[in-house]
């Protein structure tokens, strides 16, 4: 199938001319292509940098038909790269299927006992074992790890570290060994500077992020996934730890102050990206929602679908639109760097070639 697609390439201002055969995108002509749109906003495929496939909405493990229904979701939202930050089920057979996004995957969740959700991580005893555990997850994941930084700790009635600042050190260290980047889910204040010393590669959520703590990200190039909304959901998980209010109140402060500290992040030189955390209690295809939020942080509507495209696929190793790439793109109508709501309505996704009809969601693919 020979296809042909015309519009403003972004991130660029230009109108171009792509083809897509085989696959792959084409800068240069080909013969008998059919035209599917000839005028719109084409822009990289989106990318949810942190979400979970095989994890149900509402808590538990998926089969592989509920796995794959998410990635069916993701798809149709326009997101068509996924980093999934820790999964329960082995989700490679999802990795045969042309029809899906990509899934980068970083393994299990590594935690303590009591110390993450139940069922979902892998618990470790003794912290001493946590670099071993950790290369053992970079050999079984797709270049990236995820380890658990903080967690309500019940005999202080409030988020604590997991682990001590050396023997992050080490498993870090072990995973960078294995030519994987390390991320750690991160609420609170006191973890973040023993896992940026420690040189983690990326921080989920980031709420407790200060000056200080910004600052130090900057120096090591260290990236923020801040899932806002998410984040959203602090004041309920407050309203439900009514035997620990200092948790509460704290949890509370956390949201209240995110957009700032996102702001303050980006405006330093933080390196940002979307990810929605979706699976548990987010919803799977709210990548959109993701992008808006950003903006509402300050973001230009510019940066803000940079974070969640182009540079979010740069930064996780995977081209953009460029001459023999994956023909792996969003058409738009509408501008979405002039009103964001237009990522809600893709007239087009285009994955691996595979042409998918959004104007009408139940018009199969080409």
């Amino acid at each position: 199938m020979r296809l042909h697609f015309r519009g403003v390439v972004l991130p660029g201002e230009d109108l171009r001319d792509l083809w897509v055969h085989d696959g792959v995108i084409s800068f240069e002509p080909i013969a008998d292509a059919d035209t599917v749109h000839a005028s719109g906003w084409i822009v990289p495929g989106l990318v949810d940098a942190h979400c979970h496939v095989g994890i149900k909405y509402g808590g538990g493990h998926e089969d592989s038909d509920g796995a794959v229904a998410q990635a069916e979701v993701e798809r149709d939202a326009g997101a068509l790269l996924l980093r999934d930050a820790g999964s329960p089920i082995d989700t490679r057979f999802i990795d045969e299927r042309e029809d899906l996004p990509k899934i980068i995957r970083a393994g299990r969740h590594i935690a303590r006992p009591r110390r993450y959700i139940r069922e979902l991580g892998i618990e470790l005893d003794d912290e001493r074992d946590l670099p071993e555990i950790v290369a053992e997850q970079a050999r079984l994941g797709d270049g990236w790890v995820k380890i658990v930084g903080d967690w309500i700790d019940r005999s202080v009635g409030d988020l604590a570290p997991l682990w001590s600042d050396a023997i992050l050190k080490e498993a870090i260290d072990a995973a960078h060994r294995e030519g994987a980047r390390v991320t750690t889910h991160v609420f609170g204040e006191d973890a973040l500077p023993g896992l940026i010393n420690a040189g983690i590669d990326c921080i989920e959520h980031g709420t407790g992020l200060t000056d200080e703590t910004i600052e130090m990200m900057v120096r090591q190039g260290t990236a923020l996934v801040p899932t806002l909304i998410n984040i959203d959901t602090f004041p309920e998980i407050a309203d439900s730890a009514g035997k620990f209010p200092a948790y509460a109140a704290h949890m509370r402060d956390l949201h209240r102050r995110s957009r700032d500290t996102v702001a303050r992040a980006h405006e330093a030189g933080v390196p940002i990206y979307t990810g929605t955390d979706a699976g548990g209690s987010i919803r799977h295809g709210l990548i959109a929602d993701e992008i808006a939020a950003l903006a509402g942080a300050g973001f230009s509507a510019h940066d803000a679908l940079g974070a969640s495209s182009w540079n979010a696929r740069e930064w996780l190793g995977h081209p953009g639109i460029a001459h023999g790439a994956p023909a792996d793109f969003v058409v738009y109508q509408q501008d979405p760097r002039a009103d964001l709501s237009a990522i809600t309505t893709p007239a087009w996704v285009v994955l691996r070639g595979r042409v998918y009809d959004r104007r009408d969601p139940v018009t199969s693919h080409r």
